[in-house]
């Protein structure tokens, strides 16, 4: 998978000590999940960020940040941001911290049966 590793070892650092976090390939990169709930991860050189909606739609206007295009149809809280935008470690920690709160904020997921 070609993202940047550098990017997601930052993160990584961020998250440390963090509970039930966990990394998963996807998107063509690496998520990081809390809960079992995508918080955050890298794709290329961008951070991908998963925010309440409301929350995405105001980060928007900040810099180095626009919504999630993988498919053609953007969704509401899924944001790139670009690598200018994660410069620095507080940067970086400002960014993942508020997406680590809202995946924790999401309710549990329910189990799925087994056929």
């Amino acid at each position: 998978m070609a993202y940047n590793e550098r990017l997601a070892d930052r993160i990584r650092a961020v998250l440390d000590g963090t509970p039930d976090m966990t990394a998963k390939e996807m998107f063509g990169g690496i998520c990081f999940m809390v809960g079992g709930k995508m918080a955050c991860g890298v794709v290329k050189d961008d951070l991908l960020l998963r925010l309440d909606p409301d929350e995405g739609d105001r980060a928007i206007e900040e810099p180095h940040v626009r919504l999630m295009d993988f498919t053609g149809r953007p969704m509401r809280g899924l944001l790139y941001i670009a690598p200018a935008g994660v410069k620095t470690d507080a940067a970086l920690r400002k960014w993942v911290t508020r997406s680590v709160a809202y995946a924790k904020s999401l309710p549990a997921k329910k189990a799925r049966k087994k056929k």
